[in-house]
């Protein structure tokens, strides 16, 4: 059942940067809306704002204009203190790279974020546990980055950002660095995830066929977030 409030709203976001003598406008009144338990693949060539709009979303860059709403409340004018508190408990990020402590286990990854977050070892070890089962990881719990698939890290990277219940889930090129079998088997993990516990995902892509199977598909034209 899709909660009414959405889980990230971007309303006339702007962002341009300074290069020289000149002015790149990267965003230009960008809008995008995206509901809880919903997967929605970002699908653009490099260099039209994908990561920008990421970065912004994800509360990592300011826009030079415009408001972001993560469950309905403003970002833009929050100290970095408040920003960083938000970011924490209510958005996850996977990247292409899975970015593990090599010298932590499996389990031990999932569990830090909820560490940090203040959660007692007792409960952070328990959700992580559950994480790892439910991506089919449960026999690798006490593995080290290192004895793990390249499929197998990425999938610990997702348990990791969904780790604190997070609302939204940005993902950048989650599957880019897998070959199609590995990278089908990771996304159905991810999208079996989204659907479970009704985290909205936003993911940049460049794989269509992947794209293709999420719920809504949208580009970067001219600034602005367009429907495909």
């Amino acid at each position: 059942m899709m909660e009414h409030e959405p889980a990230l709203v971007a309303v006339d976001v702007a962002r341009a940067f300074v290069q020289g003598e000149g002015r790149l406008d990267i965003l230009k009144g960008a809008n995008l809306t995206l509901n809880p338990g919903e997967a929605v693949a970002l699908v653009a060539p490099s260099g039209t704002g994908k990561s920008t709009l990421l970065q912004i979303a994800g509360l990592l860059e300011k826009p030079d204009s415009g408001e972001v709403y993560v469950m309905g409340r403003p970002t833009v004018g929050l100290d970095d203190e408040a920003r960083t508190a938000l970011r924490r408990g209510a958005i996850g990020f996977v990247y292409q790279a899975h970015h593990l402590l090599p010298e932590f286990s499996a389990l031990e990854n999932v569990m830090l974020p909820q560490l940090i977050r203040g959660l007692t070892r007792g409960e952070a070890t328990k959700r992580a546990a559950e994480l790892l089962g439910w991506l089919g990881l449960a026999k690798r719990v006490s593995h080290r980055p290192s004895e793990l698939s390249g499929g197998e890290q990425q999938r610990v990277a997702i348990a990791r950002a969904v780790a604190n219940a997070p609302r939204v889930l940005l993902a950048d090129e989650p599957t880019g660095n897998l070959d199609p079998g590995t990278s089908d088997h990771v996304f159905k993990a991810m999208l079996h995830l989204v659907r479970a516990s009704g985290v909205g995902a936003l993911v940049a892509t460049h794989n269509l066929e992947l794209a293709a199977r999420m719920d809504r598909r949208i580009t970067i034209q001219d600034g602005k977030v367009e429907e495909i």
